[in-house]
């Protein structure tokens, strides 16, 4: 750890550190971790609590008069009325981890009066140290990053996240994939909200949207891309967004592109944009209703084509 490092970010990096000693040892022998689960398709492990209880323990330790918001334990521990609270994605991507795909991270942030001012993503599978202090840049392994320079969406690689919770409304994220996916050289989705916020701070893609996120899978992420050059709102492009349950990230010149294609999406758009999305719902709805009567209505022909042929 560096003396030059604000002293706050100095023991967050203690703290992510020994969390990802512990996921890397259980990443060794993954099919032995005892899983459990949250809701459908939200999977909580012992690491996650192993992990987040070793950040909690760091953090307090050095700060035991500071606050705590972790994913797993909310707000049980530290202090209850400070103005720094520590946000905490013990293990961001737990699905990927228990499936032994290398793509997860922790997350930690500091809020000094519900602004972010430190911020730090650990990726232990490439040992890849994201920092950043409000003020003074955003780093990758201490070295300075900065979002990409791209300025035209059809050269941009994009990444987002799939709703998987019940509820979720996949129609409408198929049409904003959909339109997203026809304007951008590539979508990906890696499965870590975190990283892939770090990702755009380090201009390895070049923006990033997704819904249904919370306060913990954004704040750490939202700091580096801010430093690092970039923006970072709700789809509508305001950026009061951190407990929205939506998040848009990029360079400024695809920000500001990516903003008019999603921000009729959002749960903030106007009731006119809303009823043009349903409206483009309901007719591809209809289509593909008519397309299917199509093509059930040509299978008796078909048959019956087969059956004149058929020599018996």
């Amino acid at each position: 750890m560096s003396s030059t490092l604000h002293p706050m970010l100095n023991v967050a990096i203690k703290a992510a550190r020994a969390a990802g000693a512990i996921i890397n040892r259980a990443a060794l022998d993954v099919e032995s971790v005892r899983i459990s689960q949250k809701q459908i398709n939200d999977f909580v492990t012992e690491v996650d609590h192993a992990s987040e209880k070793i950040i909690i323990e760091t953090l307090l330790t050095a700060y035991p008069g500071h606050g705590i918001l972790a994913e797993e334990s909310g707000t049980e521990y530290g202090a209850k009325d400070s103005e720094f609270v520590w946000i905490i994605d013990p293990l961001d991507g737990t699905t990927n981890f228990i499936h032994g795909f290398p793509v997860y991270c922790v997350s930690i942030a500091l809020a000094v009066k519900g602004k972010i001012e430190q911020a730090v993503i650990y990726d232990p599978s490439r040992n890849d140290l994201f920092t950043a202090t409000k003020g003074r840049g955003a780093y990758l392994n201490e070295r300075r990053i900065r979002v990409s320079k791209r300025t035209q969406l059809k050269d941009c690689l994009i990444s987002t996240g799939f709703p998987f919770r019940p509820g979720d409304n996949f129609k409408s994220y198929l049409a904003m994939m959909s339109d997203v996916m026809q304007r951008t050289a590539g979508l990906r989705r890696p499965g870590a909200a975190a990283l892939d916020l770090a990702y755009v701070a380090a201009g390895f893609t070049d923006g990033f949207f997704e819904t249904g996120l919370s306060i913990w899978d954004v704040a750490a992420g939202s700091l580096l891309v801010t430093e690092a050059g970039g923006l970072v709102g709700n789809f509508t492009g305001e950026a009061d967004f951190l407990e929205q349950r939506e998040c848009l990230a990029g360079n400024p010149r695809i920000y500001g592109q990516l903003v008019p294609i999603l921000g009729k999406y959002s749960k903030f758009a106007s009731a006119g944009d809303k009823a043009a999305v349903r409206q483009a719902a309901a007719t591809d709805t209809q289509e593909a209703d008519g397309a299917a009567d199509t093509a059930e209505s040509a299978t008796p022909q078909a048959d019956a084509a087969k059956g004149e042929d058929a020599p018996f």
